[in-house]
């Protein structure tokens, strides 16, 4: 047995990026901040450690993603860890980690003065083959 499960919640650094595969599905994609607060042993002084996660979404999903979303907006994800290989401008392979979204929930918190409500949009998406997946 096998378990892929991740669940973040943290702000947007950035509005939502939104666009169309060529078989027509909307494609989101996220700037997640979270942020770790740690004492130094030594000093006894608080010091912030901030992880950035790249989350991608699918469908209806990705369509309310980006139309009620904002920088600074806090978020709560579900989803896997996904790792894939693209090729940049100069034809080398890359390499790039990033979190599926199955489930994104819009959390009243975030630095926008947040408002409003939890909203929440789940559903899969494809990633890769048929269907209008990733990558199209």
């Amino acid at each position: 047995m096998s378990v892929n499960k991740v669940i973040l919640v943290g702000n947007l650094g950035a509005d939502p990026e939104t666009r169309t595969t060529g078989g027509g599905t909307v494609v989101a994609t996220l700037r997640l901040a979270t942020t770790e607060r740690q004492k130094e042993r030594e000093t006894g002084n608080w010091t912030d450690h901030t992880e950035w996660h790249r989350v991608v979404c699918f469908g209806k999903v990705a369509e309310n993603v980006s139309r009620f979303l904002k920088k600074g907006r806090q978020i709560y994800v579900e989803g896997k860890i996904r790792t894939r290989k693209w090729q940049d401008k100069d034809g080398q392979d890359r390499w790039s980690t990033e979190v599926i979204a199955d489930n994104i929930q819009f959390l009243a918190g975030g630095r926008d003065g947040g408002g409003g409500g939890d909203g929440g949009y789940g559903g899969g998406g494809g990633y890769g083959g048929g269907g209008g997946g990733y990558g199209g």
